[in-house]
């Protein structure tokens, strides 16, 4: 069952955004709007082709106008640059968190869970690298988190087209589950005595947590872990994107590894 995050139009801008949208799930887009006297370079050509084949309707505007839909918290984002084109699109569905456990794998499985983090840009970066690295799910909580907006798909660079986001009512919960489930749980942790190369993520379905930056993972999860682990540096920690670039491609340098 999936579920979305609200029932209003949402939109969505960037060739890259909106090419990838519209490639992997054309029934989302609900209009193109194009730039007025703009010039159609491959990407914007392919997005018009794509258009006319689903039956999608195409405009052509001032974009500018579009200003005051794209917002990130409170402030407004002003002088944004759309690349030429904004699609108008039926709001991302949510995985639900049960359906996901069920469902049938002949590998192991892999997903990071975010704790607290509310940075559209962050957020955006790490459904990017998850996506790369071909990890089944993100999991956010359903407060102090950040909704799937605009600005996440456009960091994303399209990839919150590949990668299942579950919405949990709570995360302790969900992970006492997984753990039911033979799932296996690796916190991020500044203090922790062992470094994120120092365990081994191969054989076997984990999670990773990471935290909000400034405050971390919170303690009730980091109880809940099965390990801990550090990045280590000798200046100021990672950015959360960051830290999740530098776990998750080391847990694939593992798994891939003979």
């Amino acid at each position: 069952m999936k579920n979305t995050y609200n029932n209003v139009i949402n939109y969505i801008y960037g060739k890259n955004s909106v090419l990838e949208a519209i490639s992997q799930n054309p029934k989302r887009i609900n209009k193109i709007y194009f730039s007025q006297g703009i010039n159609f370079d491959n990407k914007l050509k392919k997005i018009n082709e794509l258009a006319q084949k689903n039956s999608i309707l195409i405009q052509f505007t001032n974009l500018n106008k579009f200003n005051k839909y794209f917002e990130n918290g409170e402030k407004k984002l002003t002088n944004i640059n759309f690349q030429g084109v904004i699609a108008s699109v039926s709001p991302v569905e949510y995985l639900d968190f049960e359906d996901f456990l069920n469902q049938n794998s002949n590998s192991y499985r892999k997903i990071v869970i975010l704790d607290g983090v509310e940075d559209p840009h962050n957020f955006g970066a790490i459904i990017r690298t998850l996506a790369a690295a071909s990890y089944d799910s993100v999991i956010v909580p359903k407060h102090r988190s950040c909704p799937i907006s605009a600005t996440v798909e456009k960091t994303s660079v399209g990839a919150i087209n590949h990668i299942p986001v579950i919405k949990a009512n709570s995360l302790p919960t969900i992970v006492d589950t997984l753990k039911k489930n033979n799932w296996w749980i690796i916190a991020a942790d500044g203090q922790s005595k062992d470094n994120y190369f120092d365990i081994s993520y191969k054989d076997m379905n984990f999670a990773i947590i990471l935290g909000a930056e400034g405050e971390g993972v919170s303690k009730t999860l980091l109880n809940k872990a099965d390990f801990k682990v550090k990045i280590p540096s000798n200046f100021e920690s990672l950015n959360v994107s960051a830290a999740c670039a530098v776990i998750v491609y080391e847990s694939i340098r593992q798994i891939h590894q003979m």
